[in-house]
């Protein structure tokens, strides 16, 4: 379900000229930034899970429990190929998109990508009241979001840019410094600070 959302700001923050993807881990405000990032940039925001979800009519825990891992990454390969298909737009992926090496390759060919790097202490501060994270349903979730932290970190580090979230910047705070990594990156034309 792609959405285009309404411009916060009364002029445009500059013109998205090539799509930008947002990875990171579960928490670290790919999708709370990817929104105010697309409405300062009047550009249509998608998100992978979403688009996964409306396709299946099924939310991202019944995917897995349902049809497994395995299942829910091929999904999500293909719709992240769709959606990057069309016109430049910001993307947000799920936490593990950015795992495959087939992904990192279409992802990196096809837009700039961002890695929104954010400690472990933020990341369970912001998930461990949420019950719609499907690798953390185990005996202990902070354990379990640190070894997925452990695992993934190198490989979101392959990422060409990045920005380090504080625990004390707002979503929009945040956005301002993903804008200027992106300015500097030349997927925004126009860009003022």
């Amino acid at each position: 379900m792609t959405e285009t959302t309404t411009n916060m700001r009364e002029t445009p923050a500059g013109r998205l000229v090539r799509s930008v993807v947002l990875v990171g881990m579960m928490g670290a405000g790919k999708t709370a930034v990817g929104r105010v990032l697309a409405a300062q940039l009047d550009a249509e925001i998608s998100d992978s899970d979403a688009e996964i979800e409306a396709s299946a009519q099924l939310s991202i825990a019944e995917i897995f429990a349902r049809y497994g891992e395995p299942f829910f990454r091929e999904k999500e390969s293909a719709v992240i190929a769709r959606l990057l298909a069309g016109p430049p737009c910001i993307l947000s992926t799920g936490g593990g998109a950015w795992m495959s090496q087939a992904n990192r390759d279409l992802l990196m060919d096809q837009a700039v990508v961002l890695w929104l790097k954010a400690d472990l202490d933020l990341l369970w501060q912001r998930v461990r009241h949420k019950n719609t994270r499907p690798l953390l349903r185990t005996a202990d979730p902070r354990a379990s979001l640190a070894a997925l932290y452990e695992q993934r970190a190198p490989i979101y580090a392959l990422a060409p840019h990045h920005v380090m979230v504080a625990p004390e910047w707002s979503v929009e705070e945040t956005t301002a410094h993903v804008l200027a990594a992106l300015a500097d990156a030349g997927a925004i034309e126009g860009y003022q600070r």
